[in-house]
């Protein structure tokens, strides 16, 4: 990195998203957990980091398809030193995109921001669509679709499976289970998290360190394994981003969406955590902010459509239809500001 500025640029503005997505995606595992008081808030955070870590390392073991949709979704070119750039300037724009999110403290989808951002370098360093990859790109669109879809009616299923089965149950008698199953239940979803996140920007820190390194497009195209010390990096540095702003996000949706139990928390945790596992499975690169916001919805319709405050909801739908034309313009200005600075 010391002999090559271009690439100490790509992977610091990469690590730059990672921290981000610490800070506005990751705490997304653990709200409702802390939100219920099932968990104080630095536990869950130590929590969060040790199952993104394993949600990275099991699953990349298993298959790395996530992140290699998310390599072959864009092509940057054979000019290893104008694609390390765009790179570059499409990572700051996610930063810059996340961060005022974070500011107003609406979740913003991190995948999504991921995209974009990485699209309009791409077009901006072909100056056309050449360089976007429509059938991957198709990806994105199924996983919107099926992730809210699923999010909801699993949210609706788990929790009113919940309520049938513990319906003649003393409620103070259940708390205390409920109490250890919500903690199970953000761990799952801190594991997808990584098999999901962690896996896309892990994809992205390798694709930075290759690109900078002159490998081209065609040779990522066949695949690749992250090492395990880019696993833990990875994993140490979302925590810290998450113990830097975790709270904000937090509070809106563990908090200002819908109002909590422990038994609807652990209902949003599962049926979120079964949505992302579906969607690994069948390697669509979909948001868990999306996952979880609507699987808490879907658990708050089961008591009433009412207990679910529609303006958080509004806010967040608004932040989910600017991201890919607001952080994918974002992208395309930087990569010609890039390239005309460097």
């Amino acid at each position: 990195m010391t002999a090559n500025p271009l690439m100490f640029l790509a992977v610091l503005m990469t690590l730059g998203v990672i921290l981000v997505n610490g800070w506005t995606d990751a705490p997304n595992a653990i709200a409702t957990c802390v939100s219920t008081r099932c968990m104080p808030v630095r536990a869950a955070i130590l929590m969060a980091a040790v199952f993104n870590f394993l949600g990275v390392f099991v699953t990349t073991l298993l298959s790395p398809k996530v992140a290699e949709t998310i390599t072959k979704m864009v092509d940057f070119g054979t000019n290893q030193r104008e694609a390390t750039i765009a790179l570059s300037a499409a990572m700051f724009a996610i930063v810059l995109w996340a961060t005022l999110a974070w500011v107003f403290g609406i979740p913003t989808s991190e995948s999504h921001a991921l995209i974009a951002g990485l699209t309009g370098s791409a077009i901006a360093l072909h100056g056309s669509l050449d360089g976007v990859n429509g059938s991957e790109w198709i990806k994105v669109i199924w996983g919107i679709l099926i992730s809210v879809s699923l999010g909801f009616v699993l949210g609706w299923l788990v929790c009113k499976a919940v309520t049938l089965i513990c319906y003649r149950m003393e409620r103070r008698k259940t708390q205390t289970f409920f109490r250890g199953a919500q903690i199970v239940g953000a761990a799952s979803m801190a594991f997808m998290h990584g098999a999901q996140d962690g896996q896309k920007f892990m994809g992205v820190l390798i694709l930075a360190a290759l690109m900078a390194n002159g490998v081209s497009s065609e040779a990522m195209a066949g695949g690749f394994t992250p090492e395990l010390w880019m696993m833990l990096l990875c994993s140490v540095i979302m925590a810290a981003g998450t113990a830097i702003g975790g709270k904000k996000i937090i509070k809106s949706v563990g908090m200002d969406m819908v109002k909590l139990e422990k038994y609807q928390g652990f209902s949003a945790d599962i049926a979120a955590a079964i949505s992302l596992f579906f969607c690994s499975i069948f390697s669509l690169p979909v948001s868990t902010t999306h996952v979880k916001t609507t699987s808490i919805m879907g658990v708050g319709a089961v008591k009433r459509l009412s207990a679910i405050n529609l303006g958080v909801v509004k806010e967040m739908a608004l932040t989910w239809v600017l991201t890919f034309p607001g952080c994918g313009l974002i992208g395309f200005l930087m990569t010609k500001l890039f390239i005309a600075i460097f």
